[in-house]
C-alpha cells in the first residue's frame, strides 16, 4: 500500500476511502490516522452534513436510546449532562470532533456511492459515485474501503400498506422524513408504533398537541431512566477530562452488559424488574399488563428507554393515551380498529420502523463477479469472506453502537498498518473448504430484522466467524487479536 501518482485518465489512488461521515466514519478516520499517520484517506458522505443517523432524523424529541457516555468516542469526552442525549447535540458532537482532529477537511459531501469494483490486477477498488443534485458521475479509487454506512435504508423507511390511507383527510408522516414545517399544535395525533422512535417522539408531541394516542399492535419493554447524574459529576470533578470520561464510559458499558446478561439468564426476574419500574410510574389502577407486557423476553428486542419517566408522566396526566389493538383501516377522520373503536386524528405518524440495507445499497463486485452480502460470512464482525481490502462497521443490538464501531475502527487500522509494514497490497479472510453452519447476523426478533433476512451478511457458528453481541468478550478477543489469523495476504 504505497503512494500512487495520478495519470491523465485515472483519479488518484487513495490509501483508504471511508464511506459515511456519521459516528462510525469519523471514528474510523481518527483511528486510521492514529496508527497510520501518513495514510492518504478520503471520506465520502452522501448527505450535505456529517452526522449520519443524527442528521437524517429530525423529528421532535429525537435522542439516543442508549447512554451517551458509551455512545460517544473513547478519545473525545462527552461534556453535556444528559445520559440520553438529544439528537442535535450528538450531531454537533460528531461535527466538533471531526473539526478538532482535522478530519472534516477530508470529507466530500453529496457523494452517493453506487458501485464498488475490485480489480485483482491492480489490487484497487474503483467506486462509482453520483455527485450532487445533478447526479453527475465520478469515480474514486482506493486500496482499502471501509463502509461506515449503517444498516438501514435512508430513502425508504418501512411503512405498511394501510387500507383507506388515501381516504384520510389529514396528514400522514413517517419520522424518518419529518416535515420541517409540520404544525401539530392543538392537533389530535395518532402515533403508530411502540419502539424507540415512538417513545422518544410522543412526549415532545404531547407538549403542544391537543391529544396524542400511542397505537401499538403489541407492547414493547419500556423502562424509565433517571437523568440526574451522581457519579459522573463527581468523577469529572476529581479527574482530568479524559480520565474521567474513561471511568464513566467503562461504568455505563459494564452496567448495560450486566443488565443484559442478567435479564437473558433470568428472564422472569428481568420481566419483574421492568414491570415494577412501569408500575411505579403509573396510576394504581392502570392496565399495565395490557399495554406494557410483551410476549417476548427482555432484550429479544432492543429496550426502549425513557428519560425521567416522561412518557409515563404524560399518560398519567392524560396527555397521552395508550391503545393496544389492530388497525382495520384508515378513514377520513382517523383510524378504525378491529375492536370497533375509532381514533380521531388530524395527523397520523407511522413510527413503524426501518428497512434493513447493507453497505448503503452499494453494488459490490470482485473482478466483475457480483458479491451478494447474504451469501458471505462475516469475519471478526467487520471483514467479509473472500472480499479483499474491505471492512464494514456495525454496532451492537444490546449496547451502544460505538462500543463495537470503535473496536472495529481500531482493528481495521491495525490491519492496514500490518499490510503497509509488510508490503501487502491485498488481504481477506478465507474459510476455505471448511463446512460451517450459519445464523442471522443479529439475534433480534425485531420486525425490521425478520422482514429482511437477506439484507446483511451472515454469521458463522464458531470462532471468529461467529458474530457475538457481547462487548466484553469481544474486547478480550480484540486485545489478543492476531492480524494474520485465517487471513490471506498477497501482493499485486
Amino acid at each position: 500500500m504505497t503512494d500512487s501518482e495520478p495519470n491523465a485518465t485515472q483519479p488518484t489512488v487513495r490509501d483508504v476511502i471511508i464511506i459515511g461521515a456519521g459516528l462510525s466514519g469519523i471514528d474510523c478516520a481518527y483511528r486510521l490516522k492514529e496508527q497510520n499517520p501518513d495514510a492518504d484517506y478520503l471520506i465520502l458522505e452522501r448527505r450535505e452534513r456529517m452526522g449520519g443517523t443524527w442528521d437524517l432524523f429530525r423529528y421532535p424529541g429525537v435522542r439516543s436510546d442508549s447512554d451517551i457516555y458509551s455512545l460517544s468516542y473513547p478519545f473525545e469526552p462527552w461534556r453535556k449532562p444528559r445520559a440520553l442525549a438529544h439528537g442535535n447535540d450528538i450531531r454537533e458532537y460528531i461535527e466538533d470532533t471531526a473539526h478538532k482532529f482535522a478530519i472534516a477537511e477530508n470529507i466530500r459531501f453529496g457523494q452517493h456511492v453506487l458501485t464498488a469494483d475490485w480489480d485483482s490486477t491492480t489490487d484497487t477498488w474503483t467506486l462509482g459515485v453520483e455527485v450532487g443534485e445533478d447526479r453527475r458521475r465520478e469515480t474514486h479509487r482506493a486500496r482499502f474501503v471501509i463502509f461506515a454506512t449503517g444498516y438501514y435504508d435512508y430513502d425508504n423507511p418501512y411503512t405498511p400498506r394501510f387500507a383507506g390511507a388515501d381516504d384520510f383527510t389529514g396528514q400522514i408522516v413517517h419520522p424518518q422524513h419529518w416535515p420541517e414545517d409540520l404544525d401539530y399544535r392543538g392537533k389530535r395525533v395518532v402515533v403508530i408504533g411502540s419502539g424507540a422512535t415512538a417513545v422518544s417522539l410522543i412526549p415532545s408531541l404531547a407538549e403542544q398537541a391537543e391529544h396524542v394516542t400511542m397505537l401499538q399492535r403489541s407492547p414493547s419493554y419500556i423502562f424509565s431512566s433517571k437523568q440526574k447524574q451522581y457519579l459522573a459529576p463527581l468523577v469529572q470533578k476529581l479527574l482530568p477530562p479524559q480520565a474521567a470520561h474513561k471511568v464513566i464510559r467503562t461504568r455505563y458499558a459494564a452496567q448495560t452488559a450486566a443488565i443484559v446478561h442478567l435479564t437473558h439468564r433470568f428472564p422472569k426476574l428481568g420481566r419483574k424488574m421492568i414491570r415494577n419500574n412501569v408500575v411505579a410510574n403509573l396510576p394504581e389502577d392502570y392496565p399495565v399488563d395490557l399495554h406494557f407486557n410483551p410476549t417476548y423476553n427482555p432484550w429479544d428486542q432492543r429496550m426502549c428507554m425513557v428519560p425521567d419517566a416522561d412518557l409515563f408522566a404524560d399518560i398519567t396526566e392524560g396527555k397521552v393515551e395508550m391503545v393496544t389493538d389492530h388497525i382495520d383501516r384508515f378513514d377520513a377522520t382517523g383510524v378504525t380498529l378491529t375492536s370497533g373503536k375509532h381514533l380521531d386524528a388530524d395527523i397520523i405518524v407511522t413510527a413503524t420502523g426501518l428497512q434493513l440495507l447493507g453497505f448503503g445499497g452499494t453494488r459490490l463486485r470482485v473482478d466483475g463477479a457480483e458479491v451478494k452480502p447474504h451469501d458471505r460470512f462475516v469475519f471478526k464482525s467487520y471483514l467479509i469472506e473472500d472480499v479483499p481490502n474491505l471492512a464494514w462497521s456495525v454496532g451492537y443490538t444490546n449496547a451502544s453502537w460505538t462500543l463495537r464501531a470503535d473496536m472495529t475502527a481500531r482493528a481495521v487500522a491495525d490491519l492496514i498498518r500490518y499490510m503497509r509494514t509488510n508490503g501487502y497490497t491485498h488481504a481477506y479472510p478465507h474459510l476455505g473448504s471448511e463446512v460451517m453452519g450459519s445464523r442471522p447476523l443479529w439475534d433480534l426478533k425485531a420486525g425490521y430484522v425478520e422482514r429482511s433476512p437477506d439484507a446483511l451478511p451472515k454469521s458463522g457458528t464458531r470462532g471468529h466467524w461467529q458474530v457475538r453481541h457481547n462487548y466484553y468478550r469481544d474486547a478480550i478477543d480484540h486485545r489478543i487479536n492476531k492480524v494474520e489469523e485465517s487471513m490471506v495476504f498477497g501482493r499485486a
